[in-house]
Formats: C-alpha cells, structure tokens, sequence
C-alpha cells in the first residue's frame, strides 16, 4: 500500500471515522481503523459493532493495499503534521508516515481481523434533504431514553408512511413528534439508536441523503461517508393514543419570553431534586414559581388564556428541552387538567409537537 494525501483531508475523514471508534472496547482490532487503498481514494472504516462509518478520502494512490491502524496513534500524529502533503507506504505491517521533515514508523494490523461490513440483500430506499433530517434529529433524539433495560425507547421511531415519516421518542415522561412530508412507495417501522442519529447528525450538510433499511440495519449514505447502524428490536409504544386527547386550556405565549422565565426560575427549581416548577394560567397571564429550602422565586409572562383558568406542575428541564427545539417565535400550550399531559405546538408550524406529563403535587391535587 502506498498513497499521497494532504493532512486536511485526512485528518478530516479520520475525525469522522473516530465517531465509531469506542474507547471502552476491550477488542484490540476494535481500536483501529481500516486503511483501505482503493482505485481513485482512502477508505477509513472503523466500527463498535454497533456503529460503523465507513468514510472516503481524495488522495493518490500508487499502490492498492489495506491496514489497521490504531486510532488514537494514527489521530494525534496525524492532528501535529503541518499543512503539508503525506506519504504513506505499508509494507507488510510496517507503516511509514512522512511529512516535509518529519518520519514516523509504526506498527499496523492485519486487516483481516477487522469485521466486515454488513450484506446489503434486499434493501428498502428513502432519499430525504440533509437539513429536514438534521433538523428531524435535533427535535426528537434528545427525548429519548437512557435506560437500558427499555432499549425500544433509546431509540428514535422512523415510523414510514406513503405520505410522511413521522419521527418519534420517548422516554416515559414526554414525547417528541416531527412530521416530514415525503412521497414514498411502502410503509414501515424502525427503531434508530440514538447515539447513531447523533453522530450521523454531526456530519450532515447539505444536499441529499440516502436512507438504506436493510435486515436489522440502516445505511445513511452521503457524498462520501456511509454510516451504518444496528436496528433496535422492539415493539414501539402506541403513541398516537398518548396524543390524543381535548382539551380544555389553549394558551398562545411568547416562546422566548416563556424559555427565558423557565430558565431563571429553573436556577431556583433545580437545587431540588424533582426540578419543580408551577405553572398558573389566570387573566391572560403566566405566573411561573419554584419555592425550595434554599428561597423562592416568581416570574409572570403575558399570554392569550383560551378555556379554563389551570394549575399545573412540571419538572423544569422537561419544559426547557422542548422549547430550546422551537423555531417559531410563538406557540401554543395545550392543556386539559392539572393531572394530564401538556402538548406544546409552534404556532405556524404544524410538524412538529411535544408533549410533557405533569408532576403530581404533594396533597394529591394540583389546585
């Protein structure tokens, strides 16, 4: 094996190959990353088995070949070369790296070792913008669930349809729901980790992007990366029912005016361990409180009351995740009881709804 490439393009695919990399595997070959020197580029994969990304790097290649390279050693060595032209050459697992006046001889693996890529039998296509699904990620992944022991919801429902996808997460306490309008010949269901979406999210641009669906994975595929990624077994909660519901309070605030008072009572609310705080809807006002041992703190936001005036208790950062994904500048808050869920709606945009359950106040009631 023997190549030419410059330190940015490389030290750029090897960034992005590092996402699969972990640093708590106690599989050796799991450390690396496969150099592949193919017809017309560098092909860095590397893998948890979970994970894999398998990227592609512009370069010269004068002899064709394959090593594995240990990940954080190729990294760092890579990261201090300056802006110049590299040279490698593998001969057997002999790795020499040169750069202007610097020389680097290192030990590789065999790349024999290393896990193959999955077998693309029978797959299902979706083609979607880069920017629709980051923002599709960014509105729903963070509500998913850090329990293991309900895998199906550490994980974000691509839930398929002929007309949209609906991306879904929950994790016991809320719900995030955002639509895409898209046009597509089947229907399905999968359960994608979260983990996987958040770093496929880091490498997204702009232009398009190919979803593969195949048995028990799915391929996100750009210009010059794929992202592989194990499915998630499980039957996925019935949302829709969770969604349903009337409602007897509709309130149109402010979005900021009503983040920015969350977030200051939020410093009184979270020196207590359920994070509390009331919500008072009455006269076409919010009267938001937090009382803890440490002190007190009351903040009012005007508001359009539509319905019945209300009392209600949340948990702070549950409302602060949902309203720092909102674009709009206004929404409208959804209620039907002190005792039931809350759904948040941006005012103009009807894709996207998030919805929180209440904290039972001590006493047994909310009033």
């Amino acid at each position: 094996m023997k190549l030419k490439i410059s330190q940015k393009e490389l030290l750029k695919h090897i960034n992005i190959a590092q996402k699969a990399v972990s640093s708590r595997t106690t599989i050796q070959i799991l450390e690396g990353i496969l150099f592949i020197a193919e017809e017309n580029c560098l092909r860095l994969v590397a893998t948890d088995l979970e994970l894999i990304v398998d990227t592609r790097a512009n370069c010269e290649i004068y002899e064709k070949g394959q090593i594995v390279i240990n990940s954080s050693m190729i990294g760092n060595i890579i990261r201090k070369l300056p802006d110049a032209d590299i040279y490698i050459e593998v001969d057997d697992n002999n790795i020499n790296i040169k750069c202007l006046s610097t020389e680097f001889n290192i030990q590789g693996q065999d790349s024999n070792e290393f896990p193959s890529l999955p077998y693309i039998d029978k797959d299902v296509k979706l083609t979607l913008e880069q920017s629709e699904l980051r923002d599709s990620i960014r509105k729903t992944s963070f509500a998913t669930s850090m329990d293991q022991t309900r895998p199906d919801l550490t994980g974000v429902l691509f839930n398929i349809m002929n007309d949209r996808i609906e991306f879904v997460a929950l994790d016991g306490y809320r719900v995030s729901l955002d639509c895409l309008s898209n046009v597509s010949e089947f229907e399905m269901k999968a359960i994608v980790p979260a983990r996987a979406l958040n770093e496929v999210y880091k490498i997204l641009e702009e232009g398009e992007i190919t979803l593969n669906i195949i048995t028990g994975n799915i391929i996100f595929k750009l210009e010059n990366t794929d992202v592989y990624s194990r499915l998630i077994d499980g039957q996925y909660i019935d949302y829709n029912q969770v969604m349903k519901q009337d409602f007897s309070t509709v309130v149109t605030i402010e979005k900021r005016a009503l983040q920015m008072a969350l977030e200051r009572a939020s410093l009184m609310a979270k020196e207590d361990k359920a994070n509390l705080v009331k919500l008072d809807f009455s006269g076409n006002e919010l009267h938001i409180s937090s009382n803890t041992d440490i002190g007190k703190v009351d903040e009012y936001v005007k508001c359009e009351i539509g319905g019945e005036d209300l009392r209600i208790a949340f948990n702070a950062k549950y409302l602060l995740d949902g309203l720092k994904v909102i674009d709009d500048d206004d929404i409208t808050l959804n209620m039907s009881g002190s005792l039931r869920p809350m759904v948040f709606k941006p005012l103009n945009d009807t894709n996207y709804t998030y919805l929180v359950l209440p904290v039972k106040l001590a006493g047994g009631n909310n009033d």
